[in-house]
């Protein structure tokens, strides 16, 4: 297993939402809307739950809909990184009780927050009563992809011992670029967004640091899914970090052993769906595609009720 690594919390006051004790430390929500199921949305691996703003108010049109940080990450108090997904699930039903949000939940996990909405799933099935899953990663990814595709895994991870701090430039440029995908943000909420999010730029790789040595395992030891109605999305889009490695055909070939892991996904449960988003980029699909968002996440709760 990687060892822990401690990291600094993020000391202003959050644009939105509040933080509640939970777990021994406070983390950060922010609900709005009435009516349940409620619907919690579980950021990827890097980025907090104000990402998410866009399709949160959206779905508090139609019910109570929740965006938190999970410990380690946005405005919630610090905990050491990579965690296990059963101690990530714990946490978040604690933290929801506390904020009087009541069950059964909708979970909407995005990539790494996927594995944690699987991992509550299966440790609380009677809480929940339905899956999205936005381009999620699975512990079987492997056995859908091409045999290049190990060897890629392994140029792809990061070394933190040597990963340089980034210049002054490039932090600016990312800023700029952030800008731009959060034009939409209210400025209130972008701004602190955008910089609490390049201060915290190792927290994806952090985040990340167990899959192989134990998320996997935990994931494929769990046990299965609870029948309720699950919607799986796949982003087809150009992936930018996969192409500084991977040739065309190979990105491609990666990308069809996505879908294929996808459509597993969905047919492991009975009321289980695959959904393509064929132009939509890994990181922010749920920014360029909210509508198409919002509209499972209202299938979803029409299908539970």
């Amino acid at each position: 297993m990687s060892t822990p690594i401690p990291v600094t919390a993020i000391d202003e006051e959050p644009p939105l939402g509040k933080r509640y004790p939970a777990r021994g430390r406070r983390l950060w929500l922010h609900r709005s809307g009435e009516g349940g199921p409620s619907v919690v949305f579980l950021p990827g691996a890097g980025l907090f739950g104000l990402h998410f703003l866009n399709v949160q108010e959206k779905t508090a049109k139609l019910t109570t809909s929740v965006l938190y940080d999970r410990g380690g990450t946005g405005w919630s108090e610090p905990v050491a990184l990579p965690r296990s997904a059963k101690d990530v699930a714990a946490e978040l039903r604690e933290l929801l009780r506390a904020a009087a949000v009541p069950a059964p939940y909708v979970l909407a996990g995005h990539s790494l927050g996927a594995f944690y909405a699987r991992r509550f799933a299966q440790l609380f099935p009677e809480e929940v009563a339905a899956l999205l899953l936005l381009d999620p990663g699975h512990e079987d990814i492997f056995d859908f992809m091409p045999p290049e595709a190990a060897e890629l895994n392994e140029k792809m991870k990061p070394d933190l011992a040597t990963l340089p701090e980034p210049t002054a430039a490039q932090f600016e440029a990312s800023r700029a670029a952030l800008d731009g995908v959060f034009a939409e943000w209210p400025e209130a909420v972008r701004e602190p967004l955008v910089t609490a999010q390049l201060a915290a730029w190792r927290t994806a790789v952090l985040e990340t640091l167990n899959f192989e040595s134990e998320l996997y395992d935990e994931l494929r030891d769990g046990g299965g899914l609870p029948d309720v109605p699950l919607i799986v999305y796949t982003a087809m889009g150009r992936n930018p970090y996969w192409a500084q490695f991977a040739s065309e055909e190979l990105e491609q070939a990666l990308h069809q052993g996505i879908h294929r892991m996808h459509a597993a996904i969905a047919a492991s449960v009975p009321r289980g769906e695959q959904r393509v988003l064929a132009d939509a980029p890994h990181q922010f699909l749920h920014v360029k595609h909210a509508d198409e968002i919002v509209r499972a996440v209202t299938d979803l709760l029409h299908r539970s009720a």
